[in-house]
């Protein structure tokens, strides 16, 4: 039986997980509580068993998810500044992942997990000097020419290859982001 739906749980690594589309309405039963609680968590989940579809949100913010299946929810791949431990271990098992071309990476920034806002094309990315900067290095360490850069970033599609990923940090508010393609 379904339960009346309730507010999300919050995560402040992953603020809208519905918006990402890491969340979606579902009658799918969580393999962890077993619970019908109409959402469910559509992320990449890195554990034996497969729990793609199969844990309710609940599960994932109160790390029980994390604890009885040894589950992780990002790729172990983290971008950015050192952060504690206990940082990445909540970005890692008590935060909605989300999917990428390849193993998507979390973004860390003034020694804290930086918010996931979504996936972004280049229109998306326009309001975002900050990110457009990080995807220009990116680029520039891959060892494209500012020319090659550029066409890169004009070919950012939310929705196609290659795409970007748009994260804010929760210190000092700079945007952020990275890409990749298939």
């Amino acid at each position: 039986m379904t339960e009346p739906p309730s507010p999300l749980p919050e995560f402040p690594y992953h603020p809208d997980p519905l918006a990402t589309g890491a969340v979606v309405l579902s009658e799918t039963p969580c393999a962890c509580c077993t619970r019908v609680r109409g959402h469910i968590y559509t992320g990449p989940v890195y554990a034996a068993a497969d729990l793609t579809g199969r844990l309710c949100p609940w599960c994932i913010a109160d790390g029980s998810a994390a604890d009885r299946f040894d589950a992780h929810f990002t790729s172990g791949t983290a971008l950015g500044d050192d952060v504690p431990q206990e940082i990445f271990t909540a970005v890692d098992r008590r935060t909605p992942g989300f999917q990428a071309w390849q193993e998507p990476a979390w973004v860390f920034h003034c020694g804290d997990g930086a918010a996931f806002l979504g996936p972004a094309g280049a229109a998306d990315l326009a309001p975002y000097p900050g990110a457009l900067r990080a995807l220009r290095r990116e680029a520039a360490s891959w060892g494209l020419s500012p020319d090659q850069a550029e066409r890169h970033l004009a070919a950012l599609d939310r929705d196609g290859s290659p795409t970007a990923y748009l994260f804010r940090c929760r210190v000092c508010a700079a945007y952020l982001a990275y890409s990749d393609a298939a």
